[in-house]
């Protein structure tokens, strides 16, 4: 019989409920009963996995990692870049390793949230689902600003042939509140709406692409993995044609020296390129929707990372060789290198296309950051954190529908009253924290649940997962010593969600108890009566 909790109170056995293990057994359970339809198989789980990872990173960062930063903050590793690409990957594949493990042992929904709820308990499951929201709502709220520049800039390419409004549409209309005052500083001529002195901008074409992927998702995980395929082919042919075409304008003098600024360029451009692969640790949060999770999780998870590692150092080769990074080069390069050095070999067409290859990889990595976004959440229901109505499926599209539109609509919400460069910021954060926790998980359970079936194992552990958890740290340090404020705003985020879930999440989980304990009382009396 459960053990009856007198009051949804937590004055006694405090650190006992806080630390209370969810087992993996019961989580299988839980998914079996009321989970999620399987629909993808391996072919999926990779394009969900580069549709998560290329996006802008490889259109924009990639010139700021090879030349550094524009205010010098930041130098370039130069031609060297393809080894800060490769530095990165490895950083990125101990905790691929451990998310393997973790997914073909408990494929639930969930991912990092799940495998911390198995091995560190209720108080750390919630705080490392919080931090997921960080990093996955968010960062869905930040890409989808980031779309929205790319698609105007796109769009200002047809001021000849498209109206004014459309091809050059007003700076209210197209940009948060906080970009917009920058650029009214800088040019106060600028026309802004104000209603009770109260500036109105509001990024229309961020909140429609935000609406449309919501749409799309609550149609099925088969059906979004479908548009997603297709971004994914779009953009790597357009990936593809840069290779091959800027290949002709490759001048290997621009290769030397190779590394411009010795081993503190490799690093800072392994710091920055290591953003350029985050989104793999998407595909452990849909684990519940996987076929045959214990073969093609992993398979998906590590697969996605080496193709991307390919693409990028070819990339890399290519960009390095068409312009002398060991130089000072134009900001246009920095903003969009790939495109810039097509027009800089007068092959404008190409340009173009880059701009339309850019597009597609921000609209794959809306699909998957939305959809991870959704999961972390719809587990978070499954254990009475948040509302119980959230485990709603859809009875036709067999998606959670209600938590996708409530997703998709508080980040319009986010768009509209965020701070996105902080908030982007703080991403990187909750990316690294989850990566550490995931790492440590897998020690924890290996000790505490030896001879659980592992279809996959993390090979040379405690060794892989340990230099996981150095890897991430060390970054973490490197970027909390940089200027700004976002890492002392990050242990702000922490420790409003364990202010939440003292006077929300515990309680509930409290209460929840008690209703099973008169549940199970209850049972139990008929039961004797009736005998």
């Amino acid at each position: 019989m459960a053990e009856k909790f007198n009051r949804a109170t937590f004055t006694r056995s405090f650190l006992r409920h806080i630390t209370r293990i969810k087992a993996p057994d019961e989580m299988l359970a839980q998914a079996k009963e009321g989970g999620l339809e399987k629909t993808l198989g391996v072919w999926d789980l990779i394009i969900l996995g580069v549709g998560a990872i290329i996006g802008s990173g490889i259109f924009a960062v990639v010139g700021i990692a090879a030349a550094g930063s524009a205010d010098g903050a930041s130098v370039g590793a130069g031609p060297a870049l393809i080894v800060s690409m490769i530095i990165a990957a490895i950083a990125c594949i101990f905790s691929a390793l451990c998310y393997s493990e973790f997914a073909t042992m408990i494929p639930v929904a969930g991912g990092a949230y799940t495998y911390t709820f198995a091995t560190l308990g209720e108080f750390a499951a919630w705080i490392v689902g919080w931090v997921l929201m960080l990093e996955y709502a968010i960062g869905f709220i930040a890409v989808a600003c980031a779309w929205s520049n790319h698609f105007v800039q796109f769009m200002s390419g047809f001021d000849k042939v498209l109206p004014a409004w459309l091809s050059h549409p007003p700076v209210w209309l197209s940009n948060d509140v906080f970009t917009v005052g920058k650029l009214v500083a800088e040019d106060p001529s600028i026309y802004v709406p104000k209603v009770l002195g109260v500036p109105i901008c509001i990024n229309l074409p961020a909140i429609l692409i935000v609406l449309l992927m919501t749409a799309i998702l609550v149609r099925g995980t088969k059906d979004s993995t479908k548009m997603a395929g297709l971004m994914v082919f779009i953009k790597l042919a357009v990936i593809a044609l840069f290779v091959v075409a800027g290949a002709f304008f490759v001048t290997p003098d621009n290769w030397t020296p190779f590394a411009p600024n010795g081993v503190e360029g490799i690093f800072a451009g392994a710091f920055l390129i290591f953003f350029a692969y985050i989104g793999f640790d998407a595909l452990a949060t849909a684990a519940e929707e996987c076929k045959n999770p214990q073969k093609d999780l992993p398979i998906g998870i590590i697969g996605s990372l080496l193709i991307t590692t390919i693409v990028y150092v070819l990339v890399a080769l290519v960009l390095t060789g068409m312009i002398d990074t060991s130089a000072s080069v134009p900001l246009d390069f920095l903003k969009a290198p790939m495109a810039f050095c097509m027009t800089q070999a007068k092959q404008n067409w190409a340009a173009g296309l880059i701009s339309v290859g850019s597009l597609a990889g921000l609209t794959s990595v809306l699909l998957v950051l939305e959809m991870a976004a959704t999961r972390i959440l719809f587990a978070m229901s499954r254990d009475h954190f948040i509302s119980k109505r959230f485990q709603k499926i859809h009875p036709v599209f067999k998606t959670p529908a209600l938590l996708t539109w409530t997703v998709g609509i508080l980040a319009v919400v986010g768009i509209l009253t965020l701070n996105l460069d902080v908030a982007a910021e703080l991403c990187n954060y909750g990316t690294f924290t989850s990566f550490i926790i995931v790492c440590v998980a897998v020690l924890i359970l290996r000790h505490t649940d030896p001879e659980r079936p592992r279809p996959f194992k993390v090979p040379f552990s405690p060794v892989t997962p340990a230099l996981g958890i150095l890897c991430c740290g060390g970054l973490m340090v490197y970027k909390s010593l940089q200027a700004g404020s976002s890492a002392l705003l990050f242990p702000v985020w922490l420790g409003i969600g364990a202010i939440i879930y003292l006077l929300y999440g515990f309680i509930k989980n409290r209460n929840n108890e008690n209703k099973l304990h008169k549940e199970l009382v209850h049972g139990f009396i008929t039961g004797q009566e009736e005998e």
